[in-house]
């Protein structure tokens, strides 16, 4: 039909979700699918990982891994993306490269632990990066084009072990 008021979905485009526990009639009445008695046709049960009483196969399995909780967590940044935004003007490559330009130019989404730089992309313009980290590759762009990269300095450990 080409009428605007004439328009409907495909036939079957659209199905009615099950409404569970609403009479014989309905073919899920009466218990509702949860089958006959027992734990698991109440409400409030959690046993997704119970295998009856023998050891579920999570905790069969060793334990593989390690989470280190002080790892930091990487703003990672191409040079190829610090370039496009220097090309769309949000960028001003006479000002030092920081995470809060990286931030204000929409580059990066949010300040996390730092910025890395990673090497990947082609740069041209001559930029300050002031940033916490930097590949070997990123570093080695940034000074062929004759800008400067500042890194925080690093912290100095002694020969010493402590016991």
């Amino acid at each position: 039909m080409s009428n605007l008021n004439g328009i409907s979905d495909n036939e079957g485009a659209r199905k009615k979700r099950m409404r569970v526990g609403r009479g014989i009639g309905s073919g899920k009445g009466k218990t509702g699918g949860r089958g006959v008695k027992g734990q698991t046709s109440r409400t409030g049960v959690a046993i997704k990982g119970f295998e009856g009483g023998q050891m579920p196969l999570h905790r069969r399995l060793p334990k593989r891994g390690f989470n280190n909780i002080f790892a930091l967590d990487w703003n990672e940044v191409t040079l190829g993306r610090i370039q496009a935004a220097i090309d769309a003007g949000k960028l001003d490559a006479k000002q030092p490269v920081t995470e809060a330009a990286l931030v204000a130019a929409g580059v990066l989404r949010r300040a996390k632990a730092g910025v890395r730089v990673l090497g990947s992309g082609e740069l041209t313009a001559k930029i300050s990066l002031d940033v916490a980290h930097a590949t070997k590759s990123a570093i080695a762009a940034v000074e062929k084009t004759g800008g400067t990269v500042t890194l925080p300095a690093a912290p100095e450990t002694s020969g010493e072990t402590v016991a």
